[in-house]
């Protein structure tokens, strides 16, 4: 009745956990992996685990989609392989499952994400509502290069058990993520008006006391810290990738004249 959904990229260290937190209850786990280079498919190796893997240079709205397409049932419950399904979740999941409301295509699921082991409940963190289970048949992949998502042809409920997210288990880990965040980011907002200096100087001062301040970062303590002053980095990063990539598209335009 249900398959689940991964994507993976490099994922040896949760591969296993993720797999081993459904297997037992769901009819197939179909994961879709960007070219891992580490253990990831050899880990995969399993009953009832399903696995490609092709290039797809970080594009994770492509790989979502893939696995969407590849799975054999109707319900579909989509994890990344640093995302868990708390007991709770389980029950409730398999309950709605075997007795679907008929007015529902898909549903959100809330996320209890951790940062070096500290669960962050501010800053807009929790309840992080994700479309995480959803009919095959009424579903589609948004076309992002970031925040990619479902798009669900239909009403959308909400579930109230969380899904525990293990986002950032080192500093350096989450260095590299941002990283390529950002300049993916820059990508989408290539044709926007060009960046001035306010952009990069003032956009990550407005952003560090926007998530520390406003959006109460403090109360996670330096964990929201961190956090606020990551958030900050990342539009950083953002806006000075968009410079360059701008400015890189003028002067091929130049050359061109």
């Amino acid at each position: 009745m249900i398959s689940v959904n991964i994507i993976a990229k490099n994922e040896e260290k949760n591969i296993t956990d993720c797999i081993d937190n459904v297997i037992d209850w769901v009819d197939e786990v179909v994961v879709a992996d960007d070219s891992s280079t580490d253990k990831t498919a050899e880990l995969c190796k399993r009953d009832k685990v399903r696995f490609f893997s092709q290039k797809w240079d970080g594009r994770c709205d492509l790989q979502r989609a893939f696995a969407l397409e590849q799975s054999q049932n109707e319900w579909i419950l989509a994890l990344d392989a640093d995302e868990r399904i708390s007991p709770e979740l389980k029950e409730e999941v398999l309950a709605l499952v075997k007795n679907p409301p008929a007015v529902y295509a898909g549903y959100n699921i809330p996320r209890k994400s951790y940062f070096l082991d500290k669960w962050i409940s501010e800053m807009g963190w929790y309840p992080g509502y994700q479309v995480r289970l959803f009919k095959k048949s009424r579903t589609s992949v948004t076309d992002r290069l970031v925040h990619e998502g479902y798009i669900i042809d239909g009403p959308i409920g909400t579930l109230k058990n969380d899904m525990i997210h293990y986002s950032v288990d080192s500093v350096e880990h989450f260095s590299v993520k941002i990283t390529r965040y950002a300049l993916l980011q820059a990508k989408e907002k290539l044709n926007r008006k060009p960046v001035t200096f306010s952009d990069i100087f003032w956009r990550p001062v407005a952003t560090l006391l926007r998530s520390y301040i406003s959006q109460k970062g403090y109360k996670d303590g330096i964990h929201g810290l961190m956090v606020a002053y990551f958030d900050a980095i990342t539009n950083s990063l953002t806006y000075m990738n968009l410079w360059d990539l701008q400015n890189k598209e003028k002067q091929k335009l130049k050359q061109k004249l």
